[in-house]
């Protein structure tokens, strides 16, 4: 037998060099490329490609577009996140911090499809027993419900077609392996093989594939990027330390709109779900207080009430901090210089904190003007209305930009009995909204007077 060479297998997208380099000659990534014995998997008649003239093209107008046939998981949050259920044929992997909740959520949802459609419960990390007590636990008891604690994937895809499973849960790729590929479990061409038989099988069967990646320190799935091309919907979980709140996140889904969210609780029963998350991240302190503000912000196809708090305080430090928690920091220094070109508030000297309360992250930019007024009223020490909410764009030359949706986050504001709003002149609403008062401004100065 020969003896097996040593390659540098990168990653963050998998491609292989002979010898160590600090870049990756593929991807550009620094410090990414670690040694590995024998990276390459073995040829085998059925890896062949097909000879040809086997296959041929289909003209569009000949393909007939049937929507998809998806099941319920018994979690309407969970539903939401995957676009209205889950899809037959499709593959979904789910990514998050050790313990937030993956293997209970698959689990809850895995004993409530059972009963309407055999699934089978693939552990690597488990015995068959406590995945037993767990769901005793949880009180997710399915008739068709089978457990299989196995890491290999050949002996995984026997019993899902000897069981006739329509749902195959994977916990956790990173420990499957494929006996054909010369490498140990968690290496990057074993997690891309096996993720390439999974997604074959979902393919050629038709059955709904349901994967655990684990996370590393830096927040992505470990192993290549490419696992998360493979597979039909990526979905991340996100929670604050200490918090029982868990957001699941949807960063590339092909059967639904991706950037939704789906809002739980955890408990001792497992994951409950939380229908109305803006009563959450709206449990404001009793007195109004310098540096909260209510913001609008839109996830996915759902409007939500969020609090956005601000501290400024003086310093004695020669570089002042800048410490932003659930937003861009580098926004963040971005609206802190608007604010002292176009507004004349320098904040050179202080200290700076901003926090989005409840562990969510906005990426989008309608929170702008909430942050912006929550960094005044810290430093102005000017107390906001409780009945206030505040969203908009702020530009770079000091104007206030429209947002997406700003008759929709209105009246979600109106709603949850909000009574003022500021919003930007582009997105002041065509018809009135009861019991709402809308200030719309155009500039940021003019935002700021108005919460004088």
């Amino acid at each position: 037998m020969a003896r097996p060479r040593t390659v540098f297998v990168c990653s963050g997208c998998g491609a292989d060099t002979p010898r160590w380099q600090g870049q990756c000659p593929s991807c550009g990534a620094w410090n990414t490329l670690s040694a590995l014995a024998e990276a390459r998997p073995k040829r085998s008649s059925a890896r062949r490609p097909a000879a040809a003239g086997q296959t041929a093209p289909l003209p569009l107008a000949s393909v007939a577009a049937e929507p998809e046939d998806r099941a319920g998981t018994g979690m309407t949050e969970f539903d939401r996140v995957l676009g209205g259920g889950l899809v037959a044929g499709s593959v979904t992997l789910i990514g998050g911090d050790p313990g937030i909740g993956k293997s209970t959520l698959l689990l809850q949802s895995a004993a409530a499809l059972a009963a309407e459609m055999p699934v089978l419960y693939a552990t690597g990390e488990e015995s068959v027993r406590q995945v037993a007590a767990r769901a005793t636990r949880l009180v997710a008891r399915g008739a068709g419900l089978q457990l299989l604690a196995e890491t290999s994937v050949e002996g995984i895809l026997a019993a899902a077609g000897a069981a006739n499973a329509r749902v195959l849960v994977i916990d956790s790729i990173q420990t499957m392996a494929c006996a054909e590929v010369e490498a140990a479990p968690g290496a990057v061409t074993q997690l891309r093989e096996c993720t390439a038989r999974l997604v074959r099988h979902a393919k050629e069967t038709g059955a709904a594939v349901l994967l655990i990646g684990h996370v590393t320190k830096e927040g992505v799935i470990a192993g290549p990027r490419v696992l998360e091309h493979m597979v039909d919907t990526v979905l991340y979980f996100e929670s604050d330390s200490g918090s029982r709140y868990r957001v699941i996140r949807a960063v590339k889904n092909r059967f639904g709109a991706a950037n939704e969210i789906g809002v739980f609780a955890m408990d001792e029963r497992g994951l409950r779900e939380v229908r109305n998350p803006s009563a959450i991240f709206l449990s404001r302190s009793g007195e109004p207080v310098p540096g909260s503000v209510v913001t609008v912000a839109r996830e996915g196809t759902r409007q939500m009430l969020i609090e956005i708090q601000a501290l400024v305080d003086a310093t004695q430090a020669a570089n002042p901090r800048r410490v932003a928690v659930g937003y861009e920091p580098n926004r963040v220094a971005m609206l802190l210089a608007v604010l002292h070109r176009h507004a004349s508030l320098a904040l050179h000297g202080h200290d700076v904190f901003v926090n989005v309360v409840g562990g969510v992250r906005l990426a989008e930019t309608a929170a702008d003007l909430a942050v912006v007024a929550a960094l005044a009223s810290s430093a102005r020490g000017m107390v906001l209305p409780r009945h206030l909410v505040v969203f908009g764009e702020l530009g770079l030359t000091g104007e206030i930009r429209p947002v997406p949706y700003g008759e929709e986050r209105l009246r979600e504001a109106a709603k949850h009995g909000f009574r003022r709003a500021l919003v930007p002149q582009a997105n002041a609403p065509r018809q009135p909204i009861a019991e709402l008062q809308v200030r719309p401004v155009a500039r940021l100065d003019e935002a700021l007077a108005a919460l004088a």
